[in-house]
């Protein structure tokens, strides 16, 4: 997996740029969120990366931020239906911050707006991603303040964990925050142990 690129802006479109990297120029793909984010060409910079790997091609998907690359696999991964193109078109469509708000307060109108959607894929989109981006949202309100605690570092770790076990993130934050007011300083696996006899 590449992770990042990083070396010389060669050439800049809306669509894609060219990085060099040792003297080899690499073509990446990339939202117009992070194209209004570039420097100009012949500039330096680093350029996060996802590439996906194909039959018949390796395309390499780039990001001016870490938030538009996780929801960029987001929904390349946990959406069916939509693929690296749809998954563009959202992020060209809406910042990371509305789309997020959009999704937790089920705005499928808003949502079906950006181009290439659609009512029927921004309802999917909702269905599909509301837990898991209410997860990442509780983690960027602990990120903007004060670094997390130990303890809530290991309670989104579990909820995390149950999530990707298949419960509702309502329902595994609730259990989770019942284990560790009766178990202080569990770390995450007991957490998803206590919490999974809750569920149960």
């Amino acid at each position: 997996m590449i992770t990042y690129l990083e070396g010389v802006l060669r050439e800049v479109w809306p669509t894609h740029v060219v990085m060099e990297v040792h003297g080899v120029g690499y073509e990446v793909f990339i939202p117009l969120s992070s194209y209004d984010r570039l420097p100009a060409p012949g500039q330096g910079m680093r350029l996060l990366t996802h590439l996906q790997v194909r039959e018949d091609a390796h395309v390499l998907f780039g990001f001016a931020s870490p938030e538009e690359r996780d929801l960029f696999r987001l929904l390349v991964n946990r959406v069916s239906g939509v693929g690296p193109k749809l998954a563009l078109a959202v992020l060209s469509g809406m910042d990371v911050g509305r789309f997020k708000a959009a999704v937790v307060d089920s705005d499928i109108a808003s949502i079906a707006k950006i181009s290439g959607l659609g009512k029927k894929t921004a309802e999917r989109i909702v269905l599909e991603l509301k837990d898991k981006l209410g997860v990442a949202a509780a983690w960027e309100a602990a990120s903007a303040g004060n670094a997390p605690s130990a303890e809530a570092r290991a309670a989104n770790d579990a909820v995390l964990a149950l999530i990707a076990l298949g419960y509702k993130q309502v329902d595994a934050a609730k259990a989770v925050r019942g284990a560790a007011l009766e178990n202080p300083g569990a770390g995450t696996e007991d957490l998803v142990r206590l919490a999974l006899k809750a569920l149960v």
